[in-house]
């Protein structure tokens, strides 16, 4: 009977040595937490009505050598966007006062303007392309024309209501004061503050 004991005891022990022997449990480092941070598209729209003031300064030069003059702009504007999803299109309407430093009269600036935008959320640069009618009195002659006008700008929201941006345009006269190949080239520089309804 000792001798059977012995016999299991010994191969017991032969299979734990066969096997490996006795390992140590490992305990693994818990992995690093994980931050999600949720995306949140910005909901800014430009789709709607608009109105504001402008002010701004520009120059004005006749192309035959009469002279140029420096002006300030100040009026008002008001037109509708349409956000397209990237894009974002609307029209212009605005009457400018021009004061000319040479001149005794201020004129009158209307301007009839479409625009195309690229709606960066708050921020949107933009292109703007139209007519413009000045009407204006001048030595030898009243200025009473109508032409094309172009420039660019950008507005940025300072709330979903209220905006503020600048632009640049020029308004190219052909032919004014009935003189054929007098020319009038202008170029304003604006700040602009708008409300959006």
């Amino acid at each position: 009977m000792k001798l059977v004991i012995a016999a299991v005891t010994s191969s017991l022990i032969a299979g734990s040595a066969y096997a490996g022997g006795y390992a140590a449990p490992t305990v693994e480092p818990s992995p690093e937490p994980v931050t999600v941070t949720p995306i949140v598209n910005d909901p800014s729209d430009w789709t709607g009505f608009y109105a504001g003031l402008q002010y701004g300064q520009g120059n004005a030069e006749f192309n035959n050598g009469l002279g140029e003059s420096d002006t300030d702009a100040y009026g008002v504007f008001g037109g509708y966007n349409y956000d397209l999803g990237n894009w974002v299109v609307g029209g212009e309407l605005d009457y400018n006062k021009i004061d000319a430093d040479d001149l005794d009269d201020k004129g009158d600036l209307v301007r009839l303007r479409a625009r195309a935008g690229y709606d960066l959320g708050k921020f949107m640069p933009y292109v703007t392309l139209g007519a413009a009618h000045l009407s204006q009195d001048i030595a030898g002659g009243d200025i009473s024309e109508t032409d094309v006008t172009y420039g660019i700008g950008a507005e940025y929201k300072v709330t979903e209501r209220f905006t503020v941006g600048a632009e640049y345009t020029k308004q190219d006269f052909g032919d004014v004061a009935d003189v054929n190949g007098l020319d009038l080239d202008t170029d304003m520089v604006q700040m602009r503050a708008a409300f959006r309804f």
